[in-house]
């Protein structure tokens, strides 16, 4: 399978597309009651907002806030009554310029050491679950054709794509094993590519008072907005494609919240929510793989999970997406007969067989408009045999990347031909060099 080194862009959205994503748009608030989150909160973060805007007006904090102007007007007026800011002049209508007052400095400095969030108004846990479970559970089916147009850049068997299939149509988890290099985490990354329409999510949830920042610039990718009436608390995003490798630790699982950063973050599966979550190199972490399949095996069957915020509050949140859990080790080293029995999916990657091997080196080599010989390919299967070499999927394409790259250190035209995938061999696997 040839790894595909970036998402595919989504196709146009079609007529049913657009009216089931406008189903799930969430409705402009035109009153504080509306917003679903306690107005002395709204008003401690209108509060935070002004103190970093020395030119505020009611249209800039509007803005920060993402919220109405009406709405945003209202919380600017209480915060005048409790006599800490102050109304400076009118720029508009419904558009006043406010300063801060001395009392307000000091609230500022109250309210900070108990939650420093000063990002776009929060919506409410309830809504949040709501909003995310109704949009995941009425989404469309997966076609045929999307799968087809997801897995295009990878060469597969029919049995692997209706399985994947499977997988993206049910929102089930997906255990792939084998050999490293076969292109599992390829296939876990195309997956998302499959899934129609986009998703609505918040910036930030609010809870007993604390702000969850679930926005996160590097995970979510921006959709295009056609909505014009919409609460603009909620951005609307591709769904996410989350990776962790690594760097995963049970920790990493919970809300996290710092001395210095007095909000919390949302878990990468929460970040999750509506895509795929892509465990790669399961065995790898810094947690043991039956600490970290133990902490889902519940949420993986009941599709929701319970975080605990600093207070020792249990929250309930939503466990809707696909995990894929990618490792070279075997399944009996990582997972019990319990754990693989939540599983929805085991598919097993072998290494590519000589025809496989041809497709996915024509196809690279044809994308950097290249041509290549049989007698080439012939050639490197005598050396794979000769070396006692395993081929893998991704070999293909490494050993084309480093040919092109021989041809330009050498300042001649990209070509592929024997001598240069030789030297391309040997710099990929390592050649013997004498003293």
């Amino acid at each position: 399978m040839k790894y595909a080194p970036k998402r595919t862009a989504p196709d146009p959205i079609s007529s049913l597309q657009i009216e089931d994503t406008t189903r799930f748009t969430p409705p402009f608030p035109q009153t504080l009651d509306q917003l679903g989150v306690h107005v002395n909160f709204l008003s401690d973060l209108t509060l935070k907002m002004m103190s970093l805007d020395p030119e505020a007006t009611t249209s800039s904090v509007a803005d920060r806030l993402r919220l109405g102007i009406m709405v945003t007007d209202a919380l600017l007026q209480r915060l005048t009554r409790d006599k800490l800011i102050e109304a400076k002049g009118v720029v508009g209508m419904h558009n006043h310029r406010y300063g801060m007052l001395e009392r307000g400095w000091a609230e500022v400095q109250r309210i900070t050491e108990l939650s420093s969030y000063t990002g776009p108004a929060p919506v409410s846990l309830k809504a949040y679950s709501e909003r995310i479970t109704q949009q995941i559970r009425g989404r469309m089916p997966v076609t045929r054709r999307a799968l087809d147009r997801a897995m295009a850049n990878l060469v597969l068997s029919d049995s692997a794509k209706q399985t994947l299939g499977l997988v993206v149509s049910s929102g089930r988890s997906l255990f792939l094993s084998g050999p490293s290099g076969n292109g599992k985490t390829a296939m876990a990354r195309a997956l998302v590519d499959a899934i129609e329409g986009n998703l609505w999510i918040p910036y930030a949830i609010e809870v007993d008072g604390q702000a969850i920042r679930l926005f996160d610039q590097h995970n979510h990718q921006l959709a295009k907005v056609t909505e014009e009436d919409y609460d603009r608390r909620w951005v609307k995003i591709r769904p996410p494609l989350v990776v962790v490798g690594g760097e995963l630790t049970i920790d990493s699982m919970e809300l996290s919240c710092t001395g210095t950063r007095r909000f919390y973050e949302a878990p990468f599966h929460m970040k999750s929510n509506g895509g795929v979550l892509v465990v790669d190199d399961l065995g790898r972490q810094r947690c043991s793989a039956t600490e970290l399949l133990n902490r889902w095996i519940v949420p993986l069957e009941i599709r929701v999970d319970y975080l605990t915020l600093s207070t020792g509050k249990k929250i309930q949140m939503p466990f809707e997406q696909i995990i894929v859990f990618a490792t070279n080790l075997t399944i009996s080293d990582l997972a019990d007969e319990a754990f693989l029995r939540r599983m929805g999916y085991r598919m097993y990657v072998m290494p590519p067989g000589p025809d496989t091997y041809a497709e996915i080196f024509m196809r690279h080599a044809h994308t950097h408009g290249l041509t290549a010989d049989p007698s080439i390919l012939a050639h490197l299967e005598k050396r794979y045999g000769a070396e006692r070499r395993t081929p893998k999927a991704c070999e293909p394409r490494d050993l084309i990347d480093r040919a092109i790259e021989v041809c330009k250190y050498r300042r001649e035209p990209i070509r592929l031909t024997q001598d240069v995938l030789d030297l391309a061999w040997d710099g990929y696997f390592g050649a013997s060099v004498s003293g």
